[in-house]
């Protein structure tokens, strides 16, 4: 059984929004990197004004096949994109406009540690055109950041997190992790509660996966570190979609709760949705015209395909209609909402509910998904098997 906090930074998503298209961009640097991480970070800060030229010129490179495209978000995801200055990210801001379309209304975000913000960054963050903040806190409490790495205290959250609504951020997100070792009921439950009385727009929980090649990973190889069982991250993620919806955050996704529709995270939507997207910066991956595409994944190749002038491609695969129709399947069923029956016919000319019929009957038998005439979603008891009900499609 895979629990519902186990896929992380890109989990979010809400049926009711138009998804549109997206803009990412990888900023791979952290002033640490964290034990248990395993996206693409490196701390070779002095590093980062090359790789900035670098980015601006493959914006210029690649942004004639996205001409037609209208982008109603843009994500500085990594890494941590708070460690550039407000002038390095205004260069980027200013490419990102002069090459692209981008909607009046797009929600713009940048991902943060609070160890890295401050009350002047956070204003140029405003300044330069995001309005959505998101900042990785993980705990509430001291013993546990320290255990996972982390370089903030639990007043730099605090802290900044008054900074972020005094710049005008009224849309922010704090990211908890549950489900790792040393974790109490108790301390998750102070963790929960103290996130949800600071009233943040959005919240997203992840569970600790023990990646291989993480320090953490070569730890519970060791024997010095063992991951909590199923049943233990089945019983957080109850406890997690309980207290926050006494606080008003509707569940809207396995690993993400926002409080109001309007709070979603449109830009991972586009994720969920199966939408187009757009990649930039070493290890970004991208989906477009019914191909799938990843940079390479190291800063030094990255950097010497750019100034050769050429794209840092790693892979590109064109998606075959059977796994179009999969992929869509997993990423919907993953939304509070489900899969729409309507949308799904339009997409692939298909209906859903005669094509897979014999599995929805075992697994409507099953008690771990749910229809009607409108959408075909999992069930309470399906979330916790999210993964495993997908692999019937």
């Amino acid at each position: 059984m895979t629990t519902p906090f186990q896929n992380q930074a890109t989990t979010n998503g809400a049926a009711h929004c138009s998804a549109g298209a997206g803009l990412y961009f990888h900023i791979p640097f952290c002033q640490k990197k964290c034990d248990y991480c395993d996206f693409y970070s490196i701390t070779q800060v002095e590093q980062i004004d090359r790789f900035v030229d670098a980015l601006l010129k493959e914006i210029e490179m690649r942004a004639p096949r996205f001409k037609n495209e209208r982008f109603s978000t843009v994500f500085f995801g990594g890494g941590t994109p708070s460690l550039l200055s407000a002038a390095q990210l205004s260069r980027i801001w200013q490419k990102i406009r002069d090459n692209f379309q981008i909607s009046p209304d797009a929600e713009c975000s940048i991902e943060s540690n609070p160890g890295t913000l401050d009350a002047e960054k956070l204003a140029a963050f405003r300044e330069t055109g995001f309005n959505r903040l998101s900042m990785g806190v993980q705990s509430f409490n001291a013993a546990e950041l320290e255990f996972l790495g982390r370089i903030h205290s639990v007043e730099d959250v605090f802290e900044n997190f008054e900074n972020a609504r005094n710049a005008g951020f009224s849309n922010i997100n704090i990211d908890l992790m549950t489900a790792f070792p040393g974790i109490s009921r108790e301390s998750f439950l102070h963790s929960l509660n103290e996130a949800a009385s600071l009233k943040p727009a959005h919240i997203a929980c992840y569970t600790l996966i023990f990646e291989p090649g993480t320090v953490f990973y070569k730890r519970m190889e060791r024997g010095e570190l063992q991951p909590l069982q199923e049943e233990k991250e089945a019983e957080y993620y109850e406890m997690a979609a309980e207290i926050l919806a006494e606080f008003g955050y509707r569940q809207y996704e396995v690993s993400n709760f926002a409080r109001g529709k309007e709070n979603v995270c449109r830009h991972n939507l586009i994720y969920w949705k199966h939408q187009p997207y757009a990649g930039f910066g070493p290890s970004a991956h991208s989906f477009h015209q019914n191909a799938r595409s990843a940079n390479k994944r190291s800063l030094m190749a990255y950097l010497h395909a750019i100034d050769a002038g050429e794209l840092a491609v790693d892979f590109r695969e064109e998606l075959s209609p059977e796994q179009l129709m999969f992929e869509y399947i997993f990423l919907n069923l993953r939304l509070k909402d489900g899969l729409d029956l309507h949308e799904f016919r339009q997409r692939f000319g298909v209906d859903f509910l005669q094509h897979y019929h014999a599995n929805i009957t075992r697994l409507s038998d099953d008690g771990v998904v749910e229809f009607d005439e409108r959408a075909f979603r999992l069930s309470p008891k399906g979330w916790l098997l999210a993964d495993a009900v997908a692999t019937y499609f």
